[in-house]
Formats: structure tokens, sequence, C-alpha cells
């Protein structure tokens, strides 16, 4: 077609079941069905992007003038873009234990009951369970003649427990999610803990804020290693200079114990058997033994600014893909728990993750965990509550001492320009040196 140097087409349709339990009271629980396609087409001004709905319907013949129409609309960017030659293919997507549309709504909706009354024990006061299902077909085709076609469904599910006492109120969480089938049955324990845990929190103190070694569990250092490494090694940022990593390729930033992936082939939640611009997905490590090895890119980033693979281009349907993460975490060490809390003698426990914040440009974070322990003499001892993490990227990844032998991967979701896509991130238990401590108790 005249005027238009690539272009490619991105089709993903499927049905998504969402379920909602708040106290009991079944609130929410139906199916829903989508069908999107984004048009990209690069002209010498640049992208031009077109968004259809329906996509099915729409006859070969009309595909040719789509792509034109998309063409027209790179006149606005008018941006220079290159595209870097990558690697076709796809990875095979795992298969399914049990495949949840073989389920009924009505079942899938006991199972998630099962898992909220669990949660109601004594002290607990509210309750709410969600479960999400979403099953894709994805289609890609592109100017150069590659294609690629799969179907793949995430699901999983959240329980929240809130206890309360006396006008204060604390809270448990728990969510499982999965790419290999329903993970509703015989998990009713995971509702008990989150009930014990908020109902424990009442008596927890709050933490007294400091400069203090601390551990942090696998939870809570792979959201560090996401938010805070992951984040400042996307070849957009990097392209844009808003990242503390940029220009240090090759340089040390860390401790030699640590090494910071990013995998998009692990056969985790944020899994992908090829991205959203048909480059089949490869194992990229952003820091190796403490030195800067590679970024994440598309295939225009890549282009742009080198040193890593492309690969790592996600999109939600109906959206251009962005350079995104999908399972980042920090490599295990030799170290058993026990010995990172023996070594850490004196400072604090930092379990789990309630959110924060992260600045990559600046190289600054603050992340707020979901409870703690004390360490004392080595031993923990006391539960806090109302306790954060924060510091210098840089510094604090210079600061780990210890990486357990222990790598548990969390599931969630990432949210970037508008579009959120499905990740895990993980770590070993890792020992700091020095960290920064954020508590509301007394000095």
């Amino acid at each position: 077609m005249d005027g238009i140097r690539y272009y490619d087409i991105r089709h993903v349709f499927g049905q998504s079941v969402h379920i909602e339990i708040d106290n009991g009271v079944t609130e929410s629980a139906g199916t829903s069905f989508f069908d999107h396609a984004v048009i990209r087409a690069l002209t010498r001004a640049g992208w031009g992007i077109l968004t259809i709905d329906n996509f099915q319907d729409t006859r070969e013949p009309d595909v040719e003038n789509l792509v034109r129409e998309a063409g027209a609309i790179s006149a606005i960017t008018g941006e220079v873009v290159v595209l870097a030659d990558v690697t076709r293919g796809m990875r095979t997507v795992p298969r399914m234990q049990e495949d949840p549309r073989d389920v009924s709504i009505g079942e899938k909706t006991h199972l998630l009951g099962a898992i909220e009354r669990a949660a109601r024990i004594e002290g607990v006061v509210n309750t709410k369970a969600t479960y999400m299902e979403r099953f894709e077909n994805v289609e890609f085709r592109d100017s150069s003649g590659a294609v690629a076609s799969y179907g793949i469904c995430r699901s999983g599910f959240g329980i929240m427990a809130v206890a309360g006492r006396n006008g204060s109120l604390q809270m448990g969480y728990e969510r499982r999610h999965s790419i290999q089938g329903l993970n509703l049955r015989h998990q009713q324990e995971l509702g008990r803990i989150s009930g014990e845990r908020a109902v424990a929190l009442l008596d927890a103190l709050p933490a007294r804020g400091g400069t203090m070694n601390a551990v942090l569990d696998p939870e809570l250092a792979g959201v560090f290693a996401h938010e805070a490494v992951g984040h400042a090694s996307e070849g957009d940022l990097i392209q844009e200079g808003n990242s503390v990593l940029a220009g240090k390729t090759g340089e040390r930033i860390g401790s030699d114990i640590v090494t910071i992936v990013d995998d998009p082939s692990l056969p985790e939640f944020g899994f992908e058997p090829c991205d959203a611009e048909g480059v089949r997905t490869e194992r990229t490590e952003i820091i190796r033994n403490g030195v800067v090895a590679g970024f994440l890119h598309s295939r225009e980033t890549l282009a742009a600014v080198g040193n890593g693979h492309a690969g790592h281009a996600r999109a939600m349907p109906g959206e251009p893909p962005l350079v995104r993460m999908s399972n980042t975490f920090i490599e295990a060490g030799t170290s058993r728990k026990d010995e990172l809390i023996a070594e850490c003698r004196d400072g604090i426990l930092l379990m789990g993750s309630r959110g924060g914040q992260v600045d990559p440009g600046r190289g600054v974070f603050q992340f707020n965990a979901e409870y703690g322990y004390l360490i004392e003499k080595g031993e923990c001892t006391r539960m806090v509550r109302d306790v954060s993490l924060s510091g210098e990227i840089l510094r604090t990844l210079h600061a780990i001492r210890l990486c357990g032998n222990d790598v548990k991967m969390h599931q969630g979701y990432c949210g970037k320009g508008g579009q959120s896509v499905p990740v895990s991130d993980g770590a070993p238990h890792i020992l700091l040196a020095g960290a920064m401590v954020g508590g509301s108790g007394p000095d």
C-alpha cells in the first residue's frame, strides 16, 4: 500500500466472568464478551493507530481500507520511527489443569462463597471476595507476513477481611491468580488466614520508624523488584531519559549477589507466548550480579536504545502496545530465612504490600508493608503495623546483604499509560542493611 512502510493488526476477542460476594451476599455474577482490534500503520510521518470493535465482522477487502485509514492518521503524529529486526515465533501456552469454562458460574459462586465464609471468624466485621476469569483469543499478523494465534485463560480470586474493635479497623487480604486453570477449589484456608491476620493486627503495635536493618519477605521484595527496578528498565523511559538506569549499562549499581530478571516466557501470571508485536518472548536480565545488563524493549525502543531484548510490548485488548514488564523477580541466593533473621540481629521483618509509589527518574521509592515483626537479638518477636520502607533505588540495591533461597511469586496487575496488564513479581527473603523504615509509633 502506498506510503505504508509497515502495518500490523492485533485482534483480541473472548469472554470474561466476574463474581463478587460482599458479607455473604452475592452482589454480582455474570459473563461478558469482548471483540477488539488495533491496526497500526507506520509511514514516514510515524505511527497511525486505529481501533475497531466487533472486528470479526470485518471482511478482508475492508482491512486494506482500514490500514490506509490508520496510515492517514499518522500525519498527525509526525514522529520518525525505526523498528529493530526481531525473532518471530511463539511459545506454547501451558495446559490448564481444569478449564474454568467447563465449570458453571453457579459452582464458581459456591466455591468463592466457601472462601468468603472461612474469613468470617470472631472479630471480623466485614468480608468481600471477588473472582475474575478472562479467556482471550489473540490473532496477530503484520505486513512482513508474520502471524500468531493463540488462546489463553487467566483466572483468580481475592479475599478481604476487616476486623474491628473499639473504633479501630484492620484489614487482612489474600489473593491468588493463575494461567493454569480454575483455582477456587480447596482455598478456604486463605480465607481463614485473611481473617486471622485482620484480627491479629488489632493487637499489633504501631511500628517505630528509623534507620535499621530490615528483612523483606518475598512479596515486598518482589514489589521492590517490579516497581523500583522493573519500571526503571522499561525502554521507553530509558529513551526519554526518565530513568535512574539510563546510561548505566555495564555499571555496578548494587550488591554482587543481586540478579533481577524479567521473563515473560515463564508459566506465571504475566506469561505471554509472544508479545503484542508478534515477537517471541524471552528472559531478560536487567541486573546481573549487581551490574546493569539489559533493558525491556519494544521493537521501536530497541532500535532507539539498544541493550536488551524486544518482546516486552504488551497491550490490553483494543489498545496499542507499550513497553511493559511480565514476570519480574530477584533470583534466589543460598541463605535460609532463619539465617537472614539471625544476621539481621536487631531490626524488622516487613511482610506483604499495601501499595506505594516510585519515581524511576529521580530514583526514589516508598512502599507500605501490610505488617511486620520486630527482630530482637536475631529472633522475630512482636507484630507491628503501619510500617513502610522508603529510600533511593541504587542505594538500596547496594544495601542488600543476603538473598534467601526461597523465591516466591505473587500475582497482580500493573498500570501504565491507562492500561492494566497481568503480571507476577517475586523474590526470596532479602536482608537490607540500614534501611529507611517509616512508622507511626513513638520514638
